[in-house]
């Protein structure tokens, strides 16, 4: 592939995603998509058949980002310390390229995405990622609080509002939240938490770690 038509598959991309994202996956179509790059449908057509196409195509991208992640995140210990980092780095990806967009995406066109391979690919993706927060044998609940870290990277576009909030800023704020919620993990976990089946919970941690 050419710089050229990589920057132009890229642009299509970026377009799409902006399109998909204002008016809805199934209120744009490739018409409005190729006037807004002002092109033609014929070029369009030449990098993209379809909108599932293109959807697939920037889904796949973040897909094997992600997968990247995954496999560094599990390699991290199972403590307080390693959760933070864990987390620290989504945020990154997620507050960076076009990692809100497309995420924002997801958030807003769930329906479609229930019928779309890549949208059942990246969801077992973000599973993935809860597993390697929570560690292994964790119970039920520290799975949940795995998994609201992570919403609360996600909603926090939505979620924080108010003037003169950059994402600078905001990404502090969803951190702080994860934060609280992962350094529980393994640690004050009610009583009433019972473990995964097969495997007990990991013992206390001494205090939350320091970021």
């Amino acid at each position: 592939m050419t710089g050229s038509t990589g920057d132009t598959r890229s642009r299509i991309q970026a377009v799409a995603l902006e399109l998909f994202t204002e008016h809805g996956y199934e209120k744009t179509s490739l018409r409005e998509i190729a006037e807004r790059l002002g092109v033609t449908k014929a070029a369009l057509y030449y990098h993209f058949k379809s909108k599932d196409d293109i959807v697939n195509s920037f889904v796949s991208d973040r897909i094997d980002r992600l997968d990247q992640l995954i496999a560094w995140a599990r390699e991290q210990p199972a403590d307080a310390t390693g959760r933070r980092a864990m987390i620290r780095r989504y945020a990154a990806e997620f507050f960076g390229d076009d990692g809100q967009s497309v995420l924002r995406f997801f958030e807003q066109n769930q329906t479609v995405l229930r019928n779309l391979p890549s949208g059942k690919l990246m969801r077992e993706r973000l599973l993935r990622m809860a597993e390697a927060l929570a560690g292994p044998g964790t119970s039920p609940a520290d799975q949940l609080r795995a998994t609201l870290g992570l919403f609360a990277i996600h909603s926090s576009w939505f979620a924080i509002r108010g003037p003169g909030i950059d994402d600078e800023q905001r990404q502090r704020l969803a951190l702080e939240i994860a934060y609280e919620l992962l350094d529980r993990i393994d640690g004050t976990a009610a009583a009433g938490d019972a473990p995964v089946a097969g495997a007990g919970s990991g013992p206390a941690d001494e205090g939350s770690a320091a970021d």
